[in-house]
């Protein structure tokens, strides 16, 4: 753990697994025995983005702790993200993989752009499942929430000082995220006001989207914490920017890694063609079969992973960790990167290689504390099975049906791996490739 720097608020960082566990471990031991301390750091510190773009900290993510909260977990957990719905999303999810896929086949032989295909993939298949087609604006819409991602991630003084209002004001910040909030907040509105007409004149034999859901709950009563349009707002903010750009930021990355290592690219196309050769295309059925392109995106989400700091926790009261001493309403901050680069637990850690994770139990669900690429405890990313589901069956559709290689004046050694901050860790130049269609032999 690394003690505080100068800041008005102070912030200790942790890159030690057996500090993250006791910071976000889900258990909770009777207080004589606790030695994890999930609740103490179940909040979020300030951010004048959060603020701002969450409407006032009504979000999933960055709601504080308490019985809003909570509710909002069990919607997710129940309604918007279960098991259940997200398997109930198949269609468009390959009907979105479809179209991308004509898209590739068109450019078969040619330079063509992986990066801005998948991240307009994963935007389709979102917007679809949040406002159950494609949303009349969807050209608008994106850009914004591709710009918040962006914004949302970076460095900010404000929030280092954030007793200094003035900061907000000279660096321009506070100005530019409200701008982005109200072009939001206009499209949103439209989307919600278009959802209440529709129930109103069709009813709800259908109603299978997340606005529909959430309208649903709002209109029926029971909640103990009344659901307001802004809230709704909020919550489908944060389905938008994480489950779009983390999902499509990690295939891209996927494919990067791939094609820089033709060995594992072929592996993984072997594999896929293997499983599927009797049907000639790819489905849900028998993903689960294809072990060594789970390790490619394990190996992508441990070198790669979206938020190489987890969003960070305040501490709710003078605590110890690891002989550290934290205050009450100090930051922590867990470095995912460092933690999946440290020695102590991977071999050759900058090496990327899945046969790590071949028969090799570990997984990113928040017990293996060496791998906490969603976080860990209460404040664990509830989207986990929905971005997963994007990421595999888009990737075994993309390595089934094409081969990839560079363009003839890029070398594989000068393939350009470069990052870019923001609120996932995208890569800072496109990946172009050349899709070669796979004819079955």
């Amino acid at each position: 753990i690394l003690p505080p720097q100068n800041a008005s608020k102070p912030t200790k960082t942790t890159s030690s697994p057996a500090a993250s566990q006791k910071t976000a471990h889900h258990r909770k031991p009777p207080p004589a025995r606790r030695q994890t301390h999930d609740v103490v750091f179940a909040n979020r510190p300030f951010s004048l983005a959060a603020q701002i773009l969450t409407y006032d900290f009504t979000d999933i993510i960055f709601s504080p702790y308490g019985a809003y909260w909570r509710q909002l977990r069990k919607i997710c957990a129940l309604e918007l993200l279960n098991p259940n719905r997200v398997q109930s999303f198949g269609s468009i999810r390959s009907e979105e993989i479809s179209n991308s896929m004509g898209g590739v086949s068109v450019s078969a032989g040619q330079e063509f752009n992986f990066s801005q295909m998948v991240f307009s993939l994963t935007a389709g298949i979102v917007s679809r499942v949040a406002f159950g087609k494609k949303y009349r604006g969807h050209d608008e819409f994106v850009p914004v929430m591709e710009e918040m991602a962006r914004i949302s991630g970076g460095f900010s003084l404000a929030d280092l000082f954030p007793s200094v209002k003035l900061l907000q004001v000279t660096s321009g910040m506070r100005s530019q995220l409200l701008r982005l909030r109200n072009e939001a907040d206009r499209m949103m509105d439209g989307i919600i006001s278009d959802h209440r007409e529709r129930q109103r004149t069709e009813g709800s034999d259908e109603v299978d989207d997340l606005v529909d859901v959430l309208l649903k709950l709002q209109a029926g009563g029971g909640l103990e914490v009344p659901l307001s349009d802004d809230n709704i707002k909020a919550v489908i903010l944060d389905v938008f920017i994480a489950g779009s750009d983390t999902s499509a930021t990690i295939m891209d990355w996927a494919m990067s890694e791939m094609i820089k290592n033709p060995r594992i690219l072929q592996q993984a196309q072997i594999e896929v063609r293997r499983v599927f050769k009797l049907k000639g295309d790819v489905d849900v059925t028998q993903l689960h079969e294809l072990y060594y392109l789970q390790s490619v995106i394990k190996e992508t989400l441990r070198l790669h992973p979206p938020g190489p700091l987890l969003i960070p926790r305040e501490c709710g009261e003078d605590c110890e960790i690891n002989g550290f001493q934290v205050k009450a309403k100090e930051k922590v901050i867990v470095n995912i990167w460092a933690i999946s680069r440290d020695p102590k637990y991977w071999n050759d850690p900058e090496e990327f290689r899945p046969e790590k994770f071949i028969n090799n139990p570990i997984d990113f669900k928040g017990s293996n504390f060496e791998f906490l690429t969603f976080g860990s405890g209460r404040r664990i990313c509830p989207g986990v099975a929905f971005s997963m589901a994007n990421i595999e069956l888009s990737l075994a559709k993309f390595l089934y049906h094409f081969d990839w290689e560079l363009p003839s004046d890029v070398k594989i050694e000068n393939l350009d791996m470069t990052e870019l901050y923001g609120f996932a860790v995208r890569k800072k130049h496109n990946l172009k490739v050349i899709p070669i269609p796979y004819t079955k032999h």
